[in-house]
């Protein structure tokens, strides 16, 4: 879409319903056995349920979870993200044993691990990310994980901290394009763009960076190109785009509902810039199917 198809919708958030491609069908009965089994490893938090995720039927049911470390409370306000915010308690060591608990009762090959930004943390929680991958490296040694972490500040001993956790994947979203950062509370593109950049530049050949886009927020075609290019030009070769999805009135407002079409555009022409995997469609997240990202990569 090009600024032009885009400028009437930059004022005003969408007033239909949602359309056919965003109607998920949900299976409720596979959630709830899911999170029972999380309360029985002493109430584990996963991102599925904080952030309201609309794949977290789909997901639970396959056993696939992305473990939210480092509490449930998030030290920033971004105006898009259900996840809570406030002041966070201390961290909790007994979680790392609890993590790789759930991972091997459920037989998982393919774990992602991400956190809340802990602005209240020295390191921004960096070491308890090492602790919970190498955890479950040394005792589900044909599990992989992938680590999705905030932006530390940019503080690089904190960078080199989790690219030694010995995760395959190191994801770190940018959200949206630069001229809607105002969502983003403490958070800024170029920071974003360099911490991509700081973990590429010290984790070499051995890490695969990531990054994810929400759409829907008064983005242009134009804009979400040049993201393109700036996330190839700091190594980061793996994307996702999905459709935002409001979790209530009270935040930011879905200005358009992307059609699959455009989708489709989007990823067609970040491969052809030179991305390696791209996972564009409505319901795309950042962790979603996330084992597809290593199953198109023989180097992992």
């Amino acid at each position: 879409m090009t600024k032009e198809m885009t400028s009437n919708f930059t004022t005003r958030e969408v007033k239909y319903k949602k359309p056919e491609w965003l109607r998920k069908k949900l299976t409720p009965h596979t959630q709830i056995e899911m999170e029972n089994l999380l309360k029985d490893v002493g109430g584990l938090h996963t991102i599925c349920q904080e952030a309201k995720c609309p794949n977290i039927s789909e997901c639970f049911a396959n056993k696939n979870a992305t473990f939210l470390i480092l509490g449930a409370i998030c030290t920033r306000r971004c105006t898009y993200c259900n996840v809570k915010t406030g002041l966070p308690s201390g961290v909790d060591e007994t979680e790392i044993q609890k993590v790789t608990t759930s991972v091997l009762r459920l037989g998982l090959k393919f774990v992602v691990i991400t956190s809340p930004a802990r602005d209240d943390l020295k390191d921004g929680g960096a070491e308890q990310f090492y602790k919970v991958t190498r955890d479950i490296l040394e005792k589900a040694p044909g599990t992989k994980v992938e680590i999705l972490i905030p932006d530390f500040k940019g503080k690089e001993d904190s960078l080199k901290r989790v690219i030694e956790s010995g995760a395959v994947i190191i994801g770190h979203n940018v959200e949206t394009v630069p001229s809607l950062y105002r969502i983003r509370r403490n958070a800024n593109y170029e920071r974003s763009l360099e911490v991509l950049r700081k973990l590429k530049e010290l984790g070499g050949d051995k890490i695969k960076t990531k990054t994810a886009l929400m759409v829907g927020l008064g983005e242009t075609e134009e804009e979400m190109i040049q993201v393109f290019k700036d996330l190839l030009a700091v190594g980061c070769k793996f994307l996702s785009i999905g459709q935002y999805l409001a979790p209530t009135g009270e935040y930011e407002k879905v200005i358009e509902y992307v059609k699959p079409e455009q989708f489709k555009r989007y990823e067609e022409l970040a491969l052809e810039l030179g991305f390696d995997f791209v996972k564009a469609s409505p319901y795309a997240r950042s962790s979603y199917m996330a084992h597809e990202y290593i199953q198109e990569d023989s180097k992992i």
